[in-house]
């Protein structure tokens, strides 16, 4: 047998040499993975290297050279076979794959949005849709900047944000923003993979915010800094963009500890609204759509869908859940706690915790002076 189908090398388990005998600049071009190079016509040249220990299968354009060849071969003792119709097989082989790919990545978006709006239409879904209907987060021709950090919260806001254009009655436009302020290659490789499973069209800018960070003599923690430049860039790309808004994924949970550690940290009523006017970018405005949303449930969500996302991307704490090693995501973990540890005890504890702020008038943030220095009753973090 002098031929044999790219199926069947496949199927042969035996160490093989594969062996593109195509021209030099062809090969260069693409070939088949783990292929070695030897041009047919210097073919003569270079038999001493064609081992009689194991098959060899040969690669050409159709398979009219490798036929010549595999027979010549053969007939000197060699086990060698002319792939059947050439490195045509090959392409087709990889195009089916692509294929193959798509469809079950297709599959897994589907079965990812059709989660989203079923299994976890009551802890998602309607309280997703309640806060865009309650705190009247979206308005008739909003163009909204939906800002991607790659964790599993912005994620998911992105995929509600999709699900919310084809099921809501707003007529409105969203972006789907991801900033690169300086992720390592890891981060950012997981933030487009998980972009293109979902099947979320990201627009893409890049800053050096880790840099200025990192060089900055700022004496303590860089969150701060990192947190104010990274908010001014999202707002001044998005409206470069045209919109009018930026929407950004913290949660129920991320509310109430914000509350808290404001409370024991701070000596301040502090809280993160679900809607604020940017005081620096007039007509602009932050919303925060998961404001209803537990983290449980996102978790949830992203465990059942077998997902992963980064945790943190931030440089000086990669390995971090929050801001891991600085003092403020330590303040942020101890409060997490403490507020999990009462909530065993008493499950109305969050939902007060909640509510000791929510009937603040959100149109407004009153600010008083103390020592000279200004304060917010509600603060724009």
């Amino acid at each position: 047998m002098i031929l044999a189908t790219i199926d069947e090398m496949l199927q042969d388990e035996r160490e093989k040499l594969i062996v593109d005998i195509r021209k030099p600049e062809d090969f260069e071009k693409e070939t088949y993975p783990g292929a070695i190079n030897i041009y047919w016509e210097t073919w003569e040249e270079h038999t001493e290297e064609i081992p009689k220990d194991k098959p060899v299968y040969l690669f050409c354009y159709t398979d009219m050279k490798a036929r010549d060849i595999a027979g010549q071969m053969q007939e000197g003792g060699y086990e060698v076979y002319a792939i059947e119709s050439g490195i045509q097989s090959y392409l087709r082989l990889k195009l089916s794959e692509m294929m193959k790919k798509f469809d079950e990545e297709e599959t897994t978006c589907k079965d990812i949005e059709r989660s989203i709006v079923k299994k976890f239409r009551k802890d998602i879904w309607r309280p997703f849709t309640r806060a865009i209907n309650e705190y009247e987060l979206i308005n008739d021709g909003d163009k909204i900047a939906v800002c991607i950090s790659g964790g599993k919260d912005s994620m998911l806001m992105a995929k509600l944000f999709q699900e919310l254009e084809r099921h809501g009655k707003k007529n409105f436009e969203v972006v789907f923003l991801v900033m690169n302020p300086g992720y390592n290659e890891l981060n950012y490789n997981t933030i487009k993979d998980n972009a293109k499973l979902l099947n979320v069209p990201i627009t893409v800018f890049e800053n050096d915010i880790f840099d200025v960070v990192a060089g900055d003599d700022i004496g303590g923690s860089p969150c701060y800094l990192c947190a104010r430049m990274r908010r001014g860039y999202l707002y001044s790309k998005a409206q470069e963009l045209g919109c009018n808004k930026i929407a950004l994924g913290h949660h129920y949970d991320d509310v109430i500890e914000t509350i808290v550690m404001g409370m024991m940290y701070g000596g301040q009523i502090q809280t993160m609204m679900p809607k604020l006017h940017s005081t620096n970018f007039p007509g602009m405005e932050l919303i925060r759509p998961l404001y209803l949303v537990r983290e449980s449930a996102i978790k949830h969500w992203r465990d059942y869908n077998n997902l992963y996302f980064i945790q943190c991307a931030c440089r000086f704490t990669e390995s971090c859940a929050s801001c891991g090693g600085t003092e403020k995501g330590s303040k942020r973990a101890e409060v997490k706690q403490l507020i999990a540890e009462l909530a065993a005890k008493d499950p109305l504890i969050e939902k007060n915790i909640f509510r000791s702020v929510e009937n603040v008038n959100l149109s407004t943030v009153i600010a008083y002076k103390k020592d000279g220095v200004k304060h917010h009753f509600l603060d724009e973090y």
